[in-house]
Order: C-alpha cells, then structure tokens, then sequence
C-alpha cells in the first residue's frame, strides 16, 4: 500500500511584497532607458570629438625621425619628441603673424557685430516698431547662408570683373578702391562675418528682451524715462548676461576663423596660405603632411582659447561681483 503524496500550497505573497518588485522592476527599465536615449548621442561625441582630441594631443608630442638617405622600409621611425613641436609653432614667424591677423580680424568683427546685433534687438523691442516679424527673419536670415555661400557671393561683389558695385561706380566715373587688396581684404573678411551672425546674436539679445516684464516700461514712462534712457537704464542691464555669451562664442569664432578666407584666396593674392592660424594648420597638415605640428597647433589654439574665454569671464564676474559689494 503506498502512501498518497501530499501537495503543500505555497504560501501567499502579500500583495505588498508584490506592488514592491512590480515597482522595483518599473525602476530598473526607468533607470536604463536614459541611458539608452543618449548612447547615440555619447559614440558620437566620442567617436568625433573625444577621441580625435585625445589622438592629436598624443600625436603633437611625437615627431619622426629619418635614418639613412630616407628611403626603404624602416627608414622612418615614429619617435617621441616632447615638447619640440610646441616650440616650433610658437618660435615660427608664419603662425605668430597668423595670430596677430586673426587678433585684428576680431578687433574688427566682434565690436561692430554685436553693437549691431544689440542696436537691431533694442531697435525690434521698441514700441514704435513696426513689421517685427519681416524684420527679424530679414536681420537673422544672413546667419542660415553658409559661410562658403557667402563667401563666394561676397568675393563675386568685390571682384571689379564681375561685380555690379564696381560697374555702376564705374559708370558714375567714380573709383572704388579694391577690397580684396592686402592692406584691405581683413575688412572684406570682417565684413561676411558681420554680415552672417549679426541675426543669430541679434535674435540671442532680442529673447531676453521680451521676458522683461512691461510694468518696469510704464514705471519708467511714468518716471519721465524716454526710450533711450529705458534702453541704456533698463533693457541693456537685464540682456547683459546674454551679451557677455555673445561675446565669448564671438571671440572663440574669431580665433577659429577659416571658411572665409580660404574661400576668398583664390580670388586675391592678398590672402596667403597662412593667413589665419587654422589655415597654417591645414597647410602643415594636408599640404607638407606634418601632422605632428599641425597637431601641436591645434592644441595651441585650443588652449588660447580657453585662456581667453575662461579669463574674460572671470573678469567679467570679478566686476559684477565688484559692483554687487558697494
């Protein structure tokens, strides 16, 4: 006779116990799907961004040396050359004279674009103005043009052979000096990218300018402000933080400049191959195929950059924390 087999129900789970893994399971999806949203977003900057910067700081510190007449296999070796790269770029004539050009070129761009980008945002704010909305897209429509576009359009208008400018002039028997000269082609290249980002740093200052409550407007106007003393006392103040930005991308694009100018030098021999610092660098790089200077360079002007940009903000808070204190 065999014994019956006995089943023993398992015991219940509590309906608490249950809410807490359904909720701990939620938590866990919850908590991976962030990084599942910018793993797109992270191999891309790593993979263009990180990466490319980690490789060219390697590769400005090496250098290569030639053994025997330089020819055959092994007759050139990848060796480590510290910081002699470095101190080729900074003692080269051609690079210094491309940073000072590239100093000048902003100390044109960059106070003549915002001034106008400020005067336009403050000119669209006013309550007397009128076709707001023309206006804007007909200011910021320059910036959505390339910067080769424009160049290209730009060089057609200096260029006396083709340019209506210089044709009606020339009708008028008047002389029009020539832009793309060497002692004026700095000009002709501030000029486009005046022309290209006054809009974007005009539509920059303009957003802030709309978030200023209108009772600080009819305080003043009943105060006896006109609209020019509302503009220097009140709006000018408050976008001031958003001018400061504007102004440091301004500078980091000056340092950066390239489109411009090497679309512009098969027009004129004003403009050299080492006009700008980033054209040096892309001469060195992917003319004479020294990439291990061009690296160096690369970093250097990275680095001036970052100095410039990281040392005008300090300054700037430095007084405005000055300011807050009295």
């Amino acid at each position: 006779m065999t014994n019956p087999t006995v089943t023993v129900p398992a015991a219940p789970v509590p309906p608490g116990r249950r809410a807490d893994r359904r909720r701990g399971s939620r938590t866990l999806h919850s908590g991976f799907y962030p990084y599942l949203f910018i793993a797109p977003a992270a191999v891309c900057f790593l993979s263009f961004m990180a990466i490319p910067i980690v490789y060219a700081i390697w590769v400005s510190f090496r250098t290569v040396k030639v053994s025997g007449l330089g020819l055959g296999s092994g007759s050139r070796t990848e060796v480590w050359a510290g910081l002699a790269n470095y101190s080729a770029v900074l003692s080269d004539p051609e690079f210094l004279a491309s940073a000072r050009r590239a100093l000048a070129y902003g100390a044109v761009l960059v106070p003549v674009m915002l001034g106008l980008a400020l005067l336009f945002a403050l000119l669209l704010d006013s309550r007397r103005a009128r076709a707001r909305t023309f206006s804007r897209l007909a200011i910021f429509l320059p910036y959505a043009v390339p910067a080769v576009i424009s160049s290209v359009l730009w060089g057609f208008l200096y260029l006396r052979g083709t340019s209506p400018v210089h044709w009606l002039a020339a009708k008028a028997q008047v002389v029009l000096p020539d832009a793309l000269s060497p002692d004026l082609v700095l000009f002709a290249i501030a000029n486009i990218g005046i022309w290209g980002g006054t809009g974007f740093n005009m539509i920059v200052l303009y957003t802030p300018l709309k978030a200023i409550p209108s009772e600080l407007y009819e305080a003043a106007t009943l105060d006896g402000a006109s609209e020019f003393q509302i503009a220097t006392r009140i709006k000018i103040p408050m976008v001031l933080p958003s001018l400061i930005m504007t102004l440091v991308f301004s500078v980091i694009a000056t340092l950066q400049v390239f489109a411009e100018p090497m679309t512009l030098r098969p027009m004129t021999n004003g403009i050299s191959s080492t006009w700008s610092p980033l054209m040096k660098i892309y001469r060195d790089a992917f003319v004479q195929n020294d990439i291990y200077t061009a690296s160096a360079g690369s970093i250097i002007v990275a680095l001036a950059t970052f100095v410039i940009s990281f040392g005008f903000l300090r300054l700037v808070r430095g007084q405005a924390f000055a300011q807050e204190s009295r």
